[in-house]
């Protein structure tokens, strides 16, 4: 601990202040955190992700070891078990550990291993958003939106703001395991400010829905491909109340899906040329970091990573329309 400048005391330079709050408290307590971890693992041989500084490597000859970190939760999986309890004993050694033995449970997502690999959920996280809800004996759906756009009428704001919001939080957090409502959730989010009775309305939609697919998931499944490909997708001009287009991408690491997103683009498209060009733009990007996070534990890729546009053939006529009316403008 060091006294912050023009704090120092000169007559006892060596003293700091006493704190009344816990360092877990403070501000600058991750940071502290993360340091203070960090350097402990450089110095054991670890080497730190160039494009995630949450995650390290630990090599040694064919043998190989990964440690996530999220706060002071830590995820540690390698090739070797000797080298694993190897790496315990040493964290141990230097901080206050509880090893909890395989994964089961990591920050309400559990992980259930299976025959093709691994099974991600957050079963019991749903349950727990419904009966805040009180919807947990409610009907199911099959949709988590409607199908139809509906018009938000003027409703008047909804009552209980602070509850509208803590179901959105949650919700937010669901879907790493549930990409399903990723559009809808963020559609609903964009009202957070002041959300009326018709937004409440999508709400329970969306858990009507979680109802009916508590025990769905994500599929880590064992495959030899490391073949990068996504998808992605946009809805010109689909938000009416600014007239801003929703894009969104999915993409895939072999069979598994790793990464997707679904968001109001910052400009408005002017057609859906640009509204589809401006996803593809946003998946592209997502698709080169996850490249080079795959650069530093050396994973080969088999070929150039494929993104797959939709309409991609209207794309172009719609283009070459754009282009042809702005020539004779100028002519």
């Amino acid at each position: 601990m060091k006294q912050p400048p023009s704090f120092v005391d000169s007559a006892l330079p060596s003293h700091v202040c006493r704190l009344h709050k816990s360092l877990y408290g403070l501000k600058q307590a991750p940071w502290a955190w993360y340091t203070r971890l960090n350097d402990f693992l450089l110095s054991i041989g670890f080497r730190a992700f160039k494009v995630d500084t949450s995650l390290f490597i630990f090599s040694v000859g064919v043998d190989i070891c990964y440690l996530l970190v999220y706060v002071d939760d830590i995820l540690l999986t390698g090739s070797n078990s000797l080298l694993l309890q190897r790496l315990i004993q040493l964290l141990s050694s230097e901080f206050k550990l509880c090893d909890l033995g395989s994964v089961h449970y990591f920050l309400d997502i559990e992980v259930q291993s299976t025959s093709m690999g691994l099974m991600l959920r957050q079963h019991k996280y749903t349950l727990d958003i419904l009966t805040q809800a009180n919807m947990l004996s409610c009907k199911p759906v099959d949709t988590p939106i409607f199908t139809s756009k509906a018009t938000i009428l003027p409703d008047p704001l909804f009552s209980d703001a602070t509850r509208f919001h803590q179901i959105m939080g949650a919700l937010q957090y669901l879907i790493f395991t549930h990409p399903d409502i990723f559009f809808a959730v963020n559609r609903v989010c964009q009202f957070m400010h002041a959300p009326i009775d018709s937004h409440w309305v999508v709400v329970k939609r969306i858990l009507r829905y979680l109802r009916g697919t508590t025990s769905y998931g994500l599929h880590i499944t064992h495959n030899s491909s490391f073949a990068l490909h996504g998808f992605t997708d946009a809805d010109w001009a689909g938000i009416v109340e600014d007239r801003k287009s929703t894009g969104g991408y999915l993409v895939f690491f072999g069979q598994t899906p790793i990464s997707w997103k679904s968001g109001k683009q910052h400009t408005i498209a002017r057609s859906s040329t640009k509204a589809e060009y401006k996803a593809l733009a946003d998946g592209t990007a997502e698709v080169i970091w996850l490249q080079y996070l795959l650069t530093d534990p050396h994973i080969p890729s088999a070929s150039a990573p494929i993104i797959w546009c939709d309409n991609l053939g209207a794309t172009y006529l719609s283009a070459n329309l754009v282009f042809h009316a702005r020539m004779h403008k100028t002519c």
